[in-house]
């Protein structure tokens, strides 16, 4: 482990002082080496890379095989965030024996430190269970990405009294079944901030309002790779893709006016200096 690396009981300590975390996600290693250059807190591998890295609608296709991939990457290029990574749709809804295996591959194959699970109450069980083979849970409530179309659609949660008596419940079960975190999605502030009073563990929020133990946002778009509108909830802290964009237009720009490469970014020949080497000597004498 890196010196400085954060670790789970790190991130208790934080909460406990009241200095915010911060998680990003990351899909590959340079993102990684950034994120590290950066001190943020956790690394997230999330499925949301089926639709930021692999341009999908939603996240449902991704594969544990993709997600294994993922981890992979950003493990080769992290030093110091704690990395976590999502369970990708029907990694672990089938059984709970299968749930097991695929979240101790993501481990133990990819490097990861801990798991993501989007659910609450229903998966309360699983989590005690992986909690006790020493694997680290974050748990995921509020909208559901997973849940597009159950939901109709990618909608904030619990703004009524019934839905948000059932995020509640959700937190609850989840808490008492061992998760460290808890990420919370898409729900009002005051829900967020009720949340994040009872838990005795570290709140991340994602459109869940400031009062939130930390905040975590998708990469593409706080660096300003996502094409605009972003979502509500999310900010564009730099301008990525506009430097991206003009870097490839000056580069055209050069090839066509044949002003790329130089002679400076060319090879030329050897120049040794040398005559050609004479024929070796042997002992035979010629007859």
């Amino acid at each position: 482990m890196a010196p400085n690396a954060m670790t789970i009981d790190l991130l208790l300590d934080r909460k406990q002082n009241g200095l915010p975390i911060t998680m990003v996600t990351a899909y590959d290693a340079p993102t990684a080496r950034l994120l590290s250059q950066a001190k943020i807190d956790i690394a997230l591998v999330g499925d949301s890379l089926g639709m930021v890295v692999q341009g999908k609608d939603n996240t449902l296709h991704v594969t544990m095989e993709e997600m294994l991939y993922h981890t992979r990457m950003v493990r080769n290029g992290l030093d110091g965030p704690l990395l976590v990574t999502d369970m990708p749709f029907l990694s672990y809804q089938i059984s709970e024996e299968e749930a097991h295996r695929n979240a101790g591959r993501l481990i133990k194959e990819g490097g990861a430190q801990a798991v993501k699970i989007e659910g609450g109450s229903e998966i309360s069980g699983l989590v005690r269970r992986l909690t006790l083979s020493m694997i680290p849970v974050v748990g995921h409530i509020g909208m559901k990405p997973m849940g597009v179309h159950q939901m109709g659609g990618f909608k904030v949660q619990g703004r009524d009294p019934g839905s948000r008596r059932e995020i509640l419940a959700d937190a609850r079960a989840l808490l008492e079944a061992g998760v460290f975190a808890l990420v919370l999605e898409a729900i009002p502030a005051s829900l967020g901030r009720e949340i994040t009073r009872m838990s005795p563990v570290p709140t991340i929020g994602i459109g869940a309002g400031p009062d939130t133990d930390g905040q975590v946002l998708v990469f593409h778009d706080l660096a300003g790779l996502t094409p605009a509108p972003l979502p509500r909830f999310a900010r564009a802290f730099g301008n990525a893709g506009e430097v991206a964009l003009r870097a490839l237009l000056e580069f055209k720009s050069a090839v066509e006016q044949k002003t790329f490469p130089s002679s400076g970014e060319s090879y030329a020949e050897e120049k040794t200096g040398r005559h050609p080497p004479s024929p070796p000597r042997t002992n035979r004498k010629d007859n």
